[in-house]
């Protein structure tokens, strides 16, 4: 089937428009991602059961918020830098070349942490299932995917944002 003519055949990872919205976190969290810019691939080409970006992260930034998923299952595979790599065990600094998977409803809350002085750069995947529902252990926060694919984020006890 040949390409849409809104859409491109292929593109330059880097040269694709970073997201116009920095996060969806309210803003007394979101400035723990501050440095963070995300350029989502699978977009420009109408992918729709999983998502790509390309992900920078200036010295001293996080990739997310704390956090698992029940549903979704993410993968991180590193381009550029040194991040260190946060999860339920303890931290693994992580290397260009190297990856990590993490299984949709293990609970196992995760994210990426630049502690060095370079930029880091990586490729994330996960799935775009619906219904899926967050839970950030650190943080006051969770979030549940709608129906129309748009995350809506509360507090622990139900307050919306």
């Amino acid at each position: 089937m040949p390409s849409a003519p809104d859409r491109p055949i292929a593109l330059r990872a880097a040269e694709a428009p970073p997201r116009a919205r920095a996060t969806g976190y309210p803003p007394d969290l979101a400035r723990k991602v501050e440095g963070r810019e995300k350029r989502p691939l699978g977009d420009p080409f109408g992918l729709r059961n999983f998502g790509v970006n390309l992900t920078r992260l200036a010295p001293g930034a996080a990739s997310a918020l704390r956090h698992a998923h029940a549903t979704q299952d993410e993968f991180v595979y590193v381009l550029e830098g040194s991040p260190t790599l946060v999860t339920d065990a303890g931290e693994t600094p992580l290397q260009p070349g190297m990856c990590a998977g993490f299984p949709a409803g293990t609970g196992d809350a995760h994210h990426l942490v630049n502690r060095t002085a370079r930029d880091v750069v990586y490729l994330e995947i996960g799935d775009r299932s619906p219904g899926d529902r967050v839970t950030y252990p650190d943080d006051d926060l969770r979030a549940e995917m709608g129906a129309d694919g748009k995350w809506r984020y509360s507090r622990k006890d139900g307050t919306p944002l």
